[in-house]
């Protein structure tokens, strides 16, 4: 079994947000058993999973990107699109773009307190898509 459908997220404000429900309401039918495959179509935005009990590691990890990718560095060749952009391409690189993700029993097999974050790296980086790829049995 192969099913695969294309999620569009809300534009968001820059930030780590967490979009499990957001993701999961949106898919169909998963296998009973499998892989499902997350890819964001953007170079300015990224997916991540990380802790989805304390709000501060959100927070926290967008003051650690903000740090090890500033804006406005002299070093930066590609500046058209605005101060934030080549640094959220910078930043996406860093993260990636995309998770596979196990299925167990039709339901995302994940732990206890992990979520699927879209980093968002932009100050307006508009509506996100994602495709959700499911594989299994």
């Amino acid at each position: 079994m192969t099913v695969q459908t294309e999620i569009t997220l809300e534009q968001r404000p820059r930030g780590i947000h967490l979009i499990t429900g957001d993701i999961t309401r949106r898919l169909p039918a998963l296998p009973r058993r499998g892989l499902l495959h997350l890819l964001i179509k953007h170079t300015s935005a990224a997916l991540a999973l990380n802790e989805n009990a304390d709000p501060d590691v959100r927070r926290d990890l967008r003051a650690i990107f903000d740090r090890l990718v500033p804006e406005g560095a002299p070093l930066y060749l590609h500046t058209d699109e605005g101060p934030d952009d080549m640094p959220a391409h910078a930043k996406s690189v860093l993260v990636g773009p995309s998770l596979t993700l196990p299925v167990t029993d039709g339901r995302l097999n994940l732990g206890t307190w992990q979520g699927i974050y879209l980093c968002e790296f932009r100050d307006c980086g508009g509506p996100r898509r994602i495709v959700a790829t499911a594989i299994g049995e």
